[in-house]
């Protein structure tokens, strides 16, 4: 997993221009596209390349130039020195919460006037609330992608290992602790449950636990910490109470995205957060088995969780480009993100692969709308794992909170606070909590 995540890493420094590879046919108009999946993605990166010949073989005036990038998108710090040496593609992937930190570079496009159902024949059917996340001042930046929300992830097979109930997962943070326990104890470098701390993923994770106390990241306004408080302090001495308490979440501490998921793909995780398409990337990416995973809703500490976080992807338009240029990359992800049956949505080609059809993500279009009755009985049709796994997550919703703002930098600060109480049996966790909070404050402060 090292070698692909160095692959990918390597790809970063790839040119994005197109204007390098001698003489282009008159009148065919050329768009770089990032997150083309990387060569130990075999099946995934065939899906891409047969999309790109066919989306090109019916746009005949259009060229599809792929880049692969850091960690395939899922590396926000990548990210960010991508954006602040403008050397994204001119179609590029970004976070929910990745707005303003593009609007703030100054590195993309308005495609408001562009962005109509000629160019996207689904964009009537995509949920509004979608786009609004990638709205500023009346004005859309980026097409959504993707759409998820957070719950419990657990391995059935350790489940019933542990003489736990693969039917009746934990419902709160001390069941979910009595849990953990009991799968550590199973040896063989098992974590019961596991979490991320590093690369900008520990803040993520903190958020969604605290959302599931309750508490929330910033103040209403935005402009202040908002999470040094009984709730915060419960999702860290959560964290400190099992990892040194009960020595269940392992001893391999500063996971990254990576790092996790290949660990519960080789059946070394017990419980993790996080969303439906993970079991998808540990699947796809990891080698692991889908039939080995469930999902529950969030717990909650004394009872059902008060809320989870929610987020998703989109792909921005690198500023300069012409008309005809983000006409075209509108063209390509629509094709390769939002027709139902081709691209991401083609589950007749997923379902004989080693892909996981049947999930309840990406959740794009709104309800009772044509494209999302359409993807809703195409993946019903194809589905390839058991979707009794994700039934108690979709029966029981808990409300989404979205991402808080200046979220990537928020992240990156509250990382030190995780890692710190999942490294230092004396940690502290009222002046981690302090720290993080006059170093939010002054992040909010400066950006206000």
């Amino acid at each position: 997993m090292a070698l692909v995540a160095g692959l990918g890493l390597s790809l970063t420094a790839c040119s994005t221009k197109s204007d390098d590879d001698g003489p282009e046919a008159a009148g065919k108009v050329t768009i770089t596209v990032d997150c083309q999946p990387v060569g130990a993605q075999k099946e995934l990166l065939a899906n891409w390349n047969a999309d790109v010949a066919a989306f090109q073989q019916a746009n005949p005036d259009i060229v599809i130039k792929s880049v692969s990038v850091g960690e395939q998108c899922n590396n926000p710090p990548d990210f960010t020195a991508r954006l602040a040496g403008g050397t994204m593609t001119d179609v590029f992937y970004g976070y929910m919460t990745d707005l303003q930190q593009v609007l703030d570079s100054g590195q993309a496009m308005d495609i408001t006037e562009f962005a109509t159902k000629e160019s996207i024949p689904t964009w009537d059917s995509v949920d509004p609330t979608l786009k609004e996340v990638f709205t500023d001042g009346g004005r859309l930046y980026a097409v959504p992608v993707d759409n998820y929300s957070m719950g419990l992830l657990y391995n059935k097979v350790l489940f019933q290992k542990a003489g736990l109930d693969v039917n009746n997962p934990p419902k709160t943070w001390p069941e979910v602790r009595a849990a953990a326990k009991k799968i550590a104890a199973l040896g063989d470098g098992i974590a019961g449950y596991s979490e991320y701390s590093a690369g900008n993923t520990g803040g993520w994770h903190f958020t969604s636990l605290l959302y599931s106390q309750g508490g929330q990241v910033l103040s209403e306004d935005g402009k202040k910490a908002a999470f040094n408080t009984a709730e915060g302090k419960q999702v860290l001495q959560n964290l400190k109470d099992m990892r040194y308490g009960d020595n269940s979440m392992g001893s391999r501490q500063l996971l990254q995205w990576a790092d996790l998921l290949t660990n519960a793909a080789a059946g070394k995780v017990g419980m993790f957060i996080g969303a439906p398409d993970a079991t998808q990337a540990i699947v796809s990416q990891f080698q692991g088995k889908f039939e080995d995973w469930a999902m529950a809703p969030m717990p909650g500490q004394d009872g059902a969780a008060k809320g989870t976080l929610g987020g998703g992807e989109g792909y921005f338009f690198k500023k300069g480009l012409t008309p005809e240029q983000v006409k075209a990359g509108l063209k390509w992800v629509a094709y390769q993100k939002l027709t139902v049956g081709k691209g991401q949505l083609d589950y007749v080609r997923f379902k004989p692969q080693n892909y996981p059809v049947g999930l309840p993500q990406p959740l794009l279009f709104a309800n009772g709308t044509e494209a999302q009755k359409q993807e809703f009985e195409l993946r019903k049709a194809n589905a390839n794992l058991d979707t009794a796994n994700f039934a108690l997550f979709e029966a029981t919703p808990v409300p989404i909170k979205g991402e808080p703002r200046n979220a990537q930098a928020v992240y990156a600060v509250l990382d030190s606070a995780m890692s710190g109480v999942l490294t230092d049996p004396k940690a502290n966790i009222d002046a981690l909590l302090k720290t993080a909070e006059e170093k939010v404050n002054q992040l909010q402060a400066a950006g206000s």
